[in-house]
């Protein structure tokens, strides 16, 4: 289900002689059907802020919105049958059981096999063998888990996902992340919302960085090109500096640096200009090591494009 805003914005009022607080102005997002989607930003950014918009929890100030068919502040129902949401801080009835939890939130939505469902995600999530016992007894992982399955009762197409491995442990932070790759082969469009940069990077598709104004949107991948472009590192036994400048000489090579026992060069396509060097190198002497492409996380991308802004 595709998922549009059109200079999407939320103003919030304060109290008397404070002006106004902009937590998303004009924002501007097309995700495509069956995509993991991620919204990576500084706190205070308007992450969350547009995840309540697109759930039509809070109403736009301005702009406009498209949950597939529907317009966000004109099909507020249809809109809250089709979605799913885990909040950042999911609340249940700790007196009672996981599975009455569940149930109850399966005939909010008017599920048709009220325990067929229940029992569907509990197993899913390895929460059948504790489905009598009350939430409050649950550890934070546990409840997350719980929370992920009440957000899916419904069989929505999207699904909106605030920090989902949020202070979990290492084995229940990847069993999140396999169940969202497991949803996303089902083709249903995954909106996240994470600090996590490095989740971001392993399973979204594309990520928009975003501080109350949109600042870019594209594939990690493509992100990291147009940031840093493409470096490919050649461990040389020792570097001399007619090799250096025999690289330089090169018209596709766009910068050239040397640290330690290493030639770092820019290669706008490091695939077909590659064997190029290492021929060129090893004719005028240098002993190869290994040569290996210098790879920038989503991490340095995001900083790196906040820097810019003075953040």
């Amino acid at each position: 289900m595709r998922i549009i805003t059109e200079n999407l914005t939320k103003i919030f009022n304060t109290r008397r002689n404070q002006p106004p607080i902009v937590a998303v102005e004009d924002l501007n997002l097309d995700i495509h059907p069956g995509e993991v989607f991620g919204l990576l930003g500084p706190n205070g950014a308007g992450k969350t802020t547009t995840v309540r918009m697109l759930t039509t929890l809070i109403a736009p100030t301005a702009g406009q919105a498209f949950v597939g068919p529907w317009k966000v502040g004109r099909d507020d129902r249809q809109i809250r049958q089709s979605v799913g949401l885990l909040t950042e801080a999911p609340g249940m009835y700790e007196a009672l059981s996981a599975e009455k939890n569940l149930t109850i939130y399966a005939r909010l939505y008017n599920v048709r096999d009220v325990k067929g469902q229940v029992e569907k995600y509990l197993r899913m999530l390895g929460l059948w063998e504790r489905r009598a016992d009350p939430v409050g007894s649950f550890s934070k992982g546990m409840r997350q888990k719980l929370a992920i399955a009440r957000a899916l009762l419904h069989e929505p197409q999207v699904l909106f996902l605030d920090e989902p491995t949020s202070g979990l442990d290492p084995e229940a932070a990847k069993l999140v992340r396999d169940f969202i790759e497991e949803l996303e082969s089902e083709g249903r469009t995954i909106v996240l919302c994470t600090h996590n940069l490095d989740e971001a990077e392993r399973l979204c598709h594309r990520v928009v960085i975003f501080k109350t104004r949109l600042i870019a949107v594209d594939t990690p991948e493509n992100l990291r090109k147009r940031l840093f472009g493409r470096k490919v590192v050649f461990h040389l036994r020792q570097v001399q500096p007619q090799w250096v400048e025999l690289l330089r000489s090169f018209p596709f090579v766009e910068e050239v640096s040397t640290l330690e026992n290493r030639i770092i060069v820019g290669l706008p396509n490091p695939e077909e200009q590659n064997p190029v060097l290492v021929r060129r190198l090893v004719e005028a002497g240098a002993e190869i090591q290994f040569v290996g492409e210098l790879r920038h996380t989503l991490e340095d991308v995001y900083l790196r494009t906040l820097q810019g802004l003075g953040e």
